[in-house]
């Protein structure tokens, strides 16, 4: 039995899925993003199968007609390329599954074990790498020919012809208002994962430095940076992703755009690389600074590590955003930037190595982490530099 506080909050639910809605359009209508790719997306779904529909009531016969707007559907994806490929499978896979209900028709007739084999070489063909997703269509579209069409040559006509159709009509919405453009979009999300990175890593150094007044981090503070690590190292996926998305987007998509928005892509996606890969060392340097303060270790460190240690990841800081920037980034200035972090780090080293062993264990792992951030912020840096 429903109890009614549940039937009660329904329209509460309701209201607050209309408010959703009509925020999500707002959004939409406002400006360009994700939300108006899907509207647009959607509405040329409708439009095409619409279209799909009518024409192939209009010319074939009825048993066939619903073939023209599924087509239309499966051929309006997220990008112009995807919707070529997924259209190009999709007419193999029907292809396959006409001819095997048409050849086992005509061999060994309509019987329930002959549909069977129909099923199972269906199954089999529908595994083939290059029909992709729409493998499963090989066995239902062969299902359709051999049960509605009894395997009949005039049916696998008027089905081809169907789906020709459909894809006709969604392939051409797709060309005809082809999906949006948002290197911009990446690179300013580029921009900010480095941005929060670089605001991080300076608060870490203050933290580190001795001569602040907050000289020994709090277990709070560190257990902050794991999260602040966690929620940027999934934006850095995500970003990469979008990324890969947007690559996508532009294969075959008539909005060219500028002549540079691939370069930018690469660039952005060997940024958003090397923010993952920096990240990883970020928090092995987090989980020592962690350590350090569960045994007391922190409270040997030297006082002449700390300043220069800190010193070293402030221009590591200011490096990575100026690796991130969503226009051009200046080469010369991440050239010193590096080179004052390196040059900064070595000192420290050598300090370090002549120094009482104090902490020995601690320094050795804030200076091999510090190093490998170094090490990737140069990666990066010799890789825009080819690229420009």
């Amino acid at each position: 039995m429903i109890s009614l506080s549940k039937w009660g909050s329904v329209p509460g639910q309701l209201r607050a899925a209309a408010a959703a809605g009509g925020r999500y359009v707002r959004r939409a209508v406002v400006e360009p993003g994700l939300e108006r790719d899907d509207l647009l997306l959607n509405g040329k779904c409708v439009v095409a199968a619409m279209v799909a529909w009518v024409l192939a009531r209009y010319l074939l016969p009825p048993t066939v007609s619903t073939f023209a707007p599924f087509t239309a559907l499966v051929a309006l994806q997220a990008t112009v390329y995807r919707s070529a490929r997924d259209c190009i499978q999709y007419l193999l896979a029907m292809a396959a599954g006409t001819t095997l209900a048409a050849t086992l028709a005509a061999t060994v007739g309509v019987h329930g074990w002959s549909f069977g084999l129909l099923t199972l070489l269906g199954l089999w063909a529908g595994r083939v790498r290059r029909l992709g997703q729409q493998g499963a269509q090989v066995a239902i579209v062969g299902f359709f020919a051999f049960s509605s069409g009894q395997g009949r040559i005039d049916y696998v006509g008027y089905l081809a012809a169907a789906v020709t159709i459909g894809a006709l009509c969604g392939l051409g919405a797709q060309l005809v208002l082809a999906p949006a453009r948002h290197t911009g979009h990446r690179r300013q999300a580029v921009a900010h994962l480095c941005t929060g990175m670089s605001r991080r890593i300076s608060a870490l150094a203050d933290t580190l430095d001795d001569t602040l007044d907050a000289s020994e981090p709090d277990g709070e503070r560190v257990r902050q940076w794991h999260r602040d690590w966690r929620k940027l190292y999934a934006d850095c996926r995500d970003i990469q992703n979008s990324i890969d998305a947007e690559v996508e987007n532009g294969r075959l998509n008539p909005r060219r755009g500028a002549a540079d928005l691939n370069d930018a892509l690469a660039r952005a996606r060997e940024v958003a690389d090397m923010g993952e890969r920096s990240l990883d060392h970020l928090r092995s340097m987090t989980r020592a600074v962690d350590h350090a303060l569960d045994t007391g270790e922190i409270e040997r460190l030297p006082g002449s590590f700390r300043p220069g240690f800190s010193s070293a990841l402030r221009a590591a800081a200011q490096a990575i955003e100026e690796l991130g920037r969503a226009d051009r980034t200046d080469i010369d200035r991440l050239e010193c930037l590096i080179g004052e972090a390196e040059t900064e780090l070595d000192r420290v080293q050598h300090e370090a190595a002549s120094a009482a062993p104090q902490a020995q264990t601690l320094r050795g792992a804030l200076l091999t982490d510090a190093g490998r951030l170094l090490t990737e912020l140069r990666a990066g840096q010799r890789a825009l530099a080819s690229a420009s």
